[in-house]
């Protein structure tokens, strides 16, 4: 018992991870179910996507900073978003042009771990930004209304315009981490 204590956030960080297959379940038994499926699948995102918020709050609040937690955190964090997004592209909900957000957001994704990755040996964190925490946080409330989708007024269109102003986070986060990481790479 002391030792779950002892690991609450990163118990809620394993969490995240384990919702996922529930939430992939759904979307494939959503055609059968209706909007029943949505309206479920959402509420599985939702508990696993506050679990995103409560690992770090907890951690913070008990002292149970970890390595392990500080390794698994954002990489159960991009798992998550990213297989939440496939999912979408693959059921219609991102589509057109709007995939091009969706690129944008994985490239940065990829470009910010490789940042992370290279400096890491060299003793040099990056640490995440409070902007980039709200980039986190509207991309998730995005990804909630791309659940709901046509299941919901105006959800699909919300969700839309909320990836949008993601995106643009996702930019202006990645171009100023990558500025750090040049120059300590001169």
């Amino acid at each position: 018992m002391q030792i779950i204590k002892n690991n609450i956030a990163n118990i809620l960080t394993i969490a995240r991870l384990l919702l996922l297959p529930v939430i992939i379940a759904l979307f494939f038994v959503e055609a059968s179910w209706g909007g029943v499926a949505a309206w479920l699948s959402l509420i599985v995102y939702a508990a696993a996507a506050g679990t995103d918020f409560f690992d770090g709050y907890i951690a913070r609040k008990l002292n149970q900073i970890s390595d392990f937690g500080t390794f698994l955190d954002p990489i159960s964090d991009k798992i998550f978003v990213s297989s939440i997004m496939i999912l979408l592209v693959a059921f219609g909900r991102i589509e057109g042009l709007w995939l091009i957000l969706v690129i944008v957001i994985f490239a940065r994704e990829f470009m910010v771990s490789g940042l992370r990755e290279f400096l890491g040996p060299k003793g040099i964190k990056v640490p995440v930004s409070k902007l980039a925490k709200y980039k986190t946080a509207t991309q998730m409330l995005s990804l909630g209304f791309l659940i709901i989708g046509e299941y919901a007024p105006y959800a699909l269109e919300l969700g839309l315009v909320l990836l949008s102003l993601a995106t643009i986070l996702t930019l202006v986060t990645g171009v100023s981490y990558m500025v750090i990481g040049f120059k300590h790479m001169k």
